[in-house]
């Protein structure tokens, strides 16, 4: 019963503090909404980044192309080879005749010239698709000594450029993120050491009276967490409307059909909770860091 009476005071002490230091309040509120939204920016080009690079590893496949005359047999042989090699996600085999519907299918000048070859000149192949895009070329060239195999093809060079700088962003934007929230937290806690400080007397005044640690304590710590919840209110709001609209615009793809944005719904209501949440933990960590520091109690 005790420990309600002191929770419910402290958390109605928190709300009149909120209020009566208006001023420092309304700093600390503006500069959380502002790191934060700063936060939800870079949380949602941190995803987007890593679920465009999970659809690029996806699209990214080598074509396997075999020898000549390869025989059933040798195939089979080699479909198990595929099967036993770890990066390799999936493949799926072509043979010489549907490379050459596809190609005639996919443009008229190609059509005609095939049309005019008595001989297909194309080669069975697979087509094969990899777990980890970063070791596309060790399985490329695992997959090249395979017997019976005349070449394993995947964009050499552009594609390694194009997944080290998808690396690099999502690396990037994680970096941004961990420093924004550290930002937070020195901004809220510095606030709440002002707050301390003005309210330096009604402390001692606590003290003398022999008030508990927590007594002291807790009232900054809710606080903190009221400065949390309200700074991110606008980063929320901003969040989920800015980026339905940025989809709603930009018909799901951004610049081109490669860069497909991820769908609004539930992703954007992950993102809020995580803005939440990370608005309100900072809030309640920076007020406890400064009530443990600048009080040392």
């Amino acid at each position: 019963m005790k420990a309600f009476r002191v929770l419910t005071k402290s958390i109605r002490d928190a709300f009149k503090s909120v209020f009566r230091n208006f001023s420092l309040s309304t700093a600390s509120i503006v500069c959380s909404s502002i790191t934060l939204i700063l936060v939800a920016a870079a949380l949602i080009v941190s995803y987007n980044v890593k679920d465009i690079t999970k659809e690029l590893e996806h699209e990214l496949s080598i074509i396997v192309y075999l020898k000549k005359d390869t025989s059933s047999e040798n195939i089979t042989v080699i479909k198990s080879k595929l099967n036993n090699m770890e990066n390799i996600d999936k493949f799926e085999f072509k043979s010489k005749d549907e490379w050459k519907l596809e190609m005639k299918n996919s443009s008229e000048s190609l059509n005609t010239t095939l049309e005019y070859l008595e001989e297909n000149p194309l080669l069975d192949s697979f087509v094969v698709t990899v777990k980890d895009a970063n070791l596309l070329k060790p399985t490329a060239e695992e997959i090249k000594k395979i017997e019976f195999v005349s070449s394993a093809d995947y964009g050499e060079g552009m594609t390694e450029s194009l997944v080290k700088a998808f690396n690099v962003l999502e690396k990037v934007t994680i970096i941004i993120v961990v420093s924004l929230v550290l930002v937070t937290i020195f901004l809220i806690g510095n606030t709440i050491k002002l707050t301390i400080f003005s309210r330096r007397n009604e402390i001692e005044i606590m003290r003398l009276v022999g008030a508990s640690n927590i007594s002291i304590k807790l009232p900054f710590i809710f606080e903190g967490f009221i400065l949390g919840l309200l700074g991110s209110i606008i980063p929320v709001l901003l969040s989920i409307y800015g980026y339905i609209i940025m989809y709603d615009h930009f018909n799901g793809y951004l610049f081109s059909q490669l860069i497909k944005l991820i769908k609004p719904f539930n992703f954007i209501l992950y993102i809020s909770i995580a803005l939440l949440f990370i608005g309100t933990l900072i809030g309640m960590f920076g007020s406890y860091r400064a009530v443990r520091k600048y009080l040392k109690i």
